[in-house]
C-alpha cells in the first residue's frame, strides 16, 4: 500500500516536495514502512546517526511516525522512526491517554539513505500479538527545516492544529498479512 502525505497548510516545509509511505505486512506480526521524502534534503535538520536504541521525544526533530489502532477500538499504538536509527513505541488507552511505553518490543530495523534530492528512510518491525482482523493505520511525518521550523505531514489532518493522535488520522487500512 502506497500513501502519499501532505503538509499541514499552518506548517508548511518549502524544502519539501512530497512525502510518500509504502506500506506492507510480510507477514501476520511483520510491518515493514518505506518513508521517501524528495526535496532540498540539505534544507532539513536530521539527527545525526546513532546506534538503534529506544528513545523518548523524536518528535521534536525529523521523524517519521505510524499509528496502528484496531477497527472500531479506542486504545492505539503509536510508532516513531527516526533517521539516526532511533526508535520509540507507545501503547495508549485512548486518545492520549494512558501512555506507556510499549512492551516487550524487539528494535526495529531502520536503514536510511540520504542523497540531495531524496531521504529514505526503511522500517522492518516485528511486533509478537499483532492480530489479525481489521487496523486502521494512520501515517505521519516531523520534518524539522535548519531554520529549526517544524512541519507536520499526515495522510489526513483533523480541523485545527496538527493532531497525529485524533481519529481522522487513522485514515488507511493496514494490509493484510502476505500468506505463504
Amino acid at each position: 500500500m502506497r500513501a502519499d502525505l501532505t503538509p499541514h497548510p499552518d506548517w508548511p516545509c518549502p524544502a519539501v516536495e512530497t512525502i510518500a509511505v509504502d506500506v506492507a505486512r510480510p507477514a501476520h506480526d511483520a510491518l515493514s514502512f518505506r518513508y521517501e521524502v524528495t526535496g532540498r534534503i540539505a534544507e532539513l535538520r536530521r539527527p545525526p546517526e546513532r546506534p538503534p536504541a529506544r528513545t523518548d521525544g523524536l518528535w521534536q526533530t525529523t521523524c517519521f511516525e505510524a499509528f496502528l489502532r484496531p477497527a472500531g477500538g479506542e486504545g492505539y499504538f503509536e510508532f516513531n522512526f527516526a533517521p539516526s536509527g532511533e526508535w520509540a513505541a507507545y501503547a495508549f488507552s485512548g486518545y492520549r491517554e494512558g501512555m506507556r511505553p510499549l512492551e516487550p518490543l524487539a528494535a526495529p530495523t531502520i536503514v536510511t539513505t540520504a542523497r540531495p534530492d531524496r531521504l529514505t528512510v526503511e522500517v522492518s518491525l516485528l511486533m509478537s500479538g499483532l492480530a489479525d482482523g481489521p487496523w486502521r493505520l494512520g501515517l505521519s511525518a516531523v520534518i524539522e527545516g535548519q531554520d529549526a521550523a517544524k512541519a507536520y505531514w499526515a495522510v489526513t489532518h483533523p480541523p485545527g492544529k496538527a493532531d497525529f493522535h485524533h481519529p481522522d488520522c487513522f485514515a488507511r487500512d493496514l494490509p493484510e498479512a502476505l500468506t505463504p
